[in-house]
């Protein structure tokens, strides 16, 4: 998996297939933990699947667009599988399995 740094929320604007978004907060070790279990287990999720890195510490700001625009609330760590407008997957902390996420993208 390569993370597509997620800066900017217009970055999301034109991305018409489903991605993933996953909010880490640098300072927080089970925030690591979990980005970790989600790298070892990124061969899982599809090639055309879009992985976005959020980083809280630096972009706050985004993640409380991204609660406001798909209606979850500002976890972190926290994964989220957005597809067509609308959030369709979302854990945070150790309910985050990569497994449950690409079952969510095969039902979509």
């Amino acid at each position: 998996m390569k993370w597509i740094e997620f800066t900017d929320i217009n970055q999301l604007n034109d991305i018409s297939q489903p991605f993933i978004i996953f909010k880490h907060s640098t300072r927080c070790p089970i925030s690591g933990m979990a980005k970790r279990n989600v790298e070892l287990e990124a061969d899982m999720i599809p090639d055309n699947v879009p992985a976005f890195f959020l980083d809280l510490i630096k972009y706050r700001d985004l993640s409380n667009q991204i609660a406001e625009r798909y209606s979850v609330r500002h976890e972190s760590p926290q994964l989220l599988l957005i597809s067509e407008g609308r959030c369709a997957y979302d854990a945070s902390h150790s309910d985050i399995s990569v497994s449950a996420v690409v079952s969510a993208i095969a039902g979509l």
